[in-house]
Formats: C-alpha cells, structure tokens, sequence
C-alpha cells in the first residue's frame, strides 16, 4: 500500500516549489535594499528579520512596518511580496484542496483507515466478501454472537449502509474487489486472529477467486463460499473451500424437509436461525397437485425436490426456450388469471411463486388466491426491501435467499457441527423430529435457541480438556450443572457427539466425555455463558464435578491468616 505522505508530497511538489521560491525571493529582497533607523542611519535586515516579515506578510496577519518605518524601496518591495506570496498561498491551497476531493486520493484515505482498524482488532474476526442481503444478516448475527468481522464490497452504497447499520460493535468496511488478493490481505487474511474467510457476492468467479486465494495464502482458515450453479459449486469445492452454499440447492433442502416431515423442516429452520431473525411457525404443506410458476434455477431445484417426495407440478414459464422442453408446461408468466386457469389453479393445493420479480411474484400469489382461496402458498422474495409487503400477503412459506444463506453461514461459524446434525437427521423419521422439535420448544417457547460446540481437545475447554486428559471422569450431564447451584441442571440439550468418525445423535447425558470429543448443545443463552466458563475455569468445573467450592476455601485460608 502506497505511503499516504509520500503522495501528498509527490502532487504538492510544485505549489511547494512555488511557495519556496516566493519566500525565498522576498526575504532575500528585504535583506538586500537597504532601510533607516529610528536616527536616519542605514539600516539592514538580517534574514531572520526578514523572514519574521515574509511570514506575517504573507498570511496577511500585517502587523505593520517592523521594527521601523520602511523606507520607499521597502515599500515597494513590500507591495511586491504581498501580491507574490498570496497568489503563491492561493495556487498551493487550491491543488491542495483539489486534491483532497481526488476520488483516488479519498480511497486511498479511506484504505489507509481500514488497514489500520483492522490491525487494531485483536480478537478472531471474520472477512466477509459482499454485504447484500446475505452478508448483511451474517454480520449482524456475528456481532450479536460477540464476533467480530471485516466487511469487503466493490459497492459503495453496501458500505455506507454498514456504516450506518446500528451493530453491536464496529466493523470495518472497504469498497474494493474481494477478488483481489491485495486487498484480501489489507483486510486482514494474513493476521494471526483472522479466524475465517465468508466470500458470500453474487458473482460465482469472485467467490473462486477469493477461495483460491484463502486456501493459497491460509489453508488453515475456514472458508465459506457461496455458489449458484453445480459446476461453479463443484469448481470452488475443488479450490479448497470447506463449505459451499448454493441457495437454489438450500432452498430445495427447504421445501422438501416441509413435505417429507413438517418437525424436520422446524427443526433444521430452528437450527439455522440468524439470532435476530424471527421464528417461523410450523407448516404442514398439502402432498396433492402443485402448481410452479418460473422454472428457472430456483424452480428447477424446488422441482426435482417435490418429485422426489412424490409429488406433480404442473409448470409455468414465459420463456418459450425452455417451456418447450418441459412436458405439460403452460407458457405464460402466471400473473394472469387465464394462465393459472390453463394449469388447473382451482384443482391444485399449493402454489409456488418461483420468478425472479418481487411484483410478479407477488401478482401470482394474489391472483392464485382470488381463485383458489384456500391455496397453500410458497414465494421466492428476491430483494430484503420488500419483506413488509411479503409478510403482509401473509405467505405460508417465503424464500428468501439471503436469510437462507445467513442461517447456514452463521450456523456454520458459530457451531460447525450443525451440518452433520443436519445431515444425519435427514435421515431420521418425522415422530423423530417431532419428539426434539418439542423438547426444543418446551425449554425455549417461540425462541430460537442458541447452539454451541464443545471440542474436547481444544484450548477453548482448557479446565475440561486437563480435567478428560488427567483421567478425571466427565459425563455430558455433569457439563449440564448450574456453576451456581450444581443441584440445578442447565436448559441445554445435547444434539450430536462425535467420536473420532462415529457420531451418536442425542448422546445420552451418562456418557462419559474422552480426549478428542466434540458436542454440540442447543438452548438460551444464558445456558451457553454459563456452561462454556465450567469447562474453561478448573475451579468451576472442580464445583461441579465434587461440590467443594475451591475458592471459598482459598478465601478461608486468607482470612484465618
């Protein structure tokens, strides 16, 4: 990065030359014509005299003729140097103030007060690439969790908005490419509390770009990254990225767990909640004809997702290239009242608003309604901007691909073992889901819980992992004791415990914990504040393991001395 005051210097070169060479001439004249005394004797200034006059001159502060009356040619010459050096002050204030609106001036400004907020962060911190929907709520939600992350963005307007967002703590924003790697680096990706790399833009290549630098750079970083297609998904997964998100396949996930088994669709929207987002009630979506207007990418994926659970879509699409390759499709765009009639919109019991326009999305839903009001509703919303009229149109389901993204990416980050919980409960039944669904909403009401991991191995449980390493038995329920009142159990449920390659969906609580565990809990807050300082704190988890209160008898043994 450029030194700031080494360009400043390099384009104020000539007005300071010019500046120079005006005082320089001024007071050399004022030491060469000679002037009078108070007695009328020759008189001549020395140079410190001289530039002492220069200088108040010059600024136009005149505090007159010192330290006596000038003589004719003082006068002129004073004259002379007044008209000189003002326009000397004026030429160099006016590049001056020219070059402080140079917009390439002002970015390099702004890089420079990036680089060093971030280098002043001295905790883990998150690089997200793209603050639209998606990288909008991830931020939020890591500030709530108490991360802290840097935001690039080659719009300006997303980072003014970041600076104006009211967050829990201050995040640095930058207007630049993400996919450069210099100012991947000004952002952070070589500092040692860099703790992972988000790259969540629209734009599948700069996602590449930015994996392949991460994983080039930092292998060891976790790296998200968001894809659109099957090939780009395949492509940044062959870069090196731990996790790629493709929403149209998210949104497929989606429906299909809504279908197939209604607790396992509230349980995996449960368990990748944004913390600020609110929660959804529980669905229970017709399994008769559906309707899908828009076969696009998103159609597509929701498409091969209901014929997977059995389940017919009559299609509608406007654009004749690929309404004629879809058997029984009706061409239109679904906004007309004779089009929804030509796909049987009366016989069917959902509907799906799939296209890529808000408007359009939203004139489908109303007018499916108007002829089928008893109509099972689902409705892709493509800008954040339109979420008070989406809730207003009272949808049964909204697919919004930013809160999608966000859940998972935040879910991921601040409990990696919530995609293998996830994984592995598509595979369970529905009286499954149920039975958790309800434990969950019983111990949290209509809040969404917090999730948390526990690595045994990891230098984040130092008191537990001593505690596991020095033979001393843990159980999982012995983790779930009040540190205040070990009597008293936390509101926590253990999820999944992974031993080496095997993993035990909801562990029983008589487990005993070995070297090298890792557990992931749901429940409130307050469960995981307290539970994470028993296993840092060995005085905590000696509580609650044996009931003996180490710090009560270390205050004892001070007060008897």
């Amino acid at each position: 990065m450029p030194n700031i005051a080494f360009v400043l210097l390099r384009r104020m070169q000539a007005p300071l030359i010019v500046l120079i060479l005006a005082y320089a001439t001024a007071v050399l004249g004022f030491v060469l014509i000679p002037g009078q005394d108070a007695q009328g004797a020759p008189w001549r200034m020395g140079f410190f005299h001289a530039f002492y006059v220069v200088s108040y001159t010059a600024t136009t502060i005149g505090f007159g003729e010192l330290p006596y009356p000038f003589t004719e040619p003082q006068r002129f010459w004073m004259i002379a140097t007044v008209y000189l050096t003002v326009v000397a002050w004026m030429y160099a204030i006016g590049v001056l103030f020219s070059l402080v609106q140079d917009p390439a001036f002002r970015a390099l400004v702004k890089q420079m007060a990036f680089s060093r907020a971030v280098r002043r962060i001295v905790e883990p911190f998150y690089i997200v690439c793209g603050y639209g929907d998606t990288g909008s709520s991830v931020v939020r939600g890591l500030t709530e969790a108490g991360l802290r992350a840097v935001v690039l963005d080659m719009n300006p307007d997303r980072i003014n908005a970041l600076q104006l967002d009211d967050l829990r703590s201050p995040v640095p924003g930058l207007c630049a490419d993400a996919g450069r790697p210099d100012n991947l680096v000004t952002a952070g990706l070589k500092n040692r509390y860099c703790a992972g790399i988000l790259a969540l833009t629209n734009v599948d290549q700069t996602n590449l770009q930015v994996t392949i630098t991460s994983k080039l750079l930092r292998p060891e970083l976790l790296t998200i990254a968001r894809a659109h297609t099957a090939d780009s998904s395949e492509n940044i997964r062959s870069a090196g990225a731990d996790h790629v998100l493709n929403p149209f396949a998210l949104s497929a996930r989606i429906v299909g767990n809504a279908v197939h088994a209604p607790s396992l669709y509230a349980l995996d929207e449960r368990m990748t909640s944004v913390p600020h987002e609110p929660w959804s009630p529980p669905l229970n979506p017709p399994r008769g004809q559906w309707v899908l207007c828009g076969y696009g990418r998103f159609g597509q994926a929701l498409h091969q997702a209901l014929l997977g659970e059995g389940i017919q879509c009559t299609i509608v699409e406007a654009d004749t290239r690929i309404a004629e390759h879809v058997p029984g499709c009706v061409l239109g765009r679904g906004t007309e009242a004779d089009t929804l009639q030509q796909a049987n919109i009366r016989g069917a019991q959902a509907i799906i608003a799939g296209t890529d326009n808000d408007a359009n999305n939203l004139s489908i839903v109303i007018n499916a309604r108007a002829l089928n009001p008893n109509i099972f509703v689902v409705a892709r919303q493509v800008h954040r901007d339109n979420e008070e009229i989406f809730q207003k149109a009272k949808i049964s389901l909204v697919m919004q691909f930013g809160n999608i993204l966000a859940g998972e990416v935040f879910s991921i980050v601040t409990s990696p073992l919530i995609v293998d919980f996830l994984r592995l409960s598509q595979h369970k039944e529905e009286s499954w889901a149920s039975e958790l669904r309800l434990r969950i909403r019983n111990m949290m009401g209509e809040q969404n819980p917090d999730r948390w991991s526990i690595d045994v191995r990891s230098n984040t449980a130092p008191a537990l992992s001593l505690a596991v390493t020095a033979g001393v038995p843990v159980s999982i329920g012995d983790l779930r004791r009040d540190p205040t009142q070990r009597e008293q159990l936390l509101d926590a449920i253990p999820l999944l415990l992974k031993r080496g390659e095997e993993f035990r969906m909801l562990p029983k609580e008589a487990e005993v914990l070995q070297k090298g565990d890792q557990l992931l809990f749901c429940g409130p807050k307050r469960s995981r504040t307290r539970m994470l300082g028993t296993i840092r704190n060995p005085n905590t988890l000696h509580y609650v393991l044996t009931g003996e209160d180490r710090t009560s008898r270390f205050l004892d043994k001070i007060a008897v001395r």
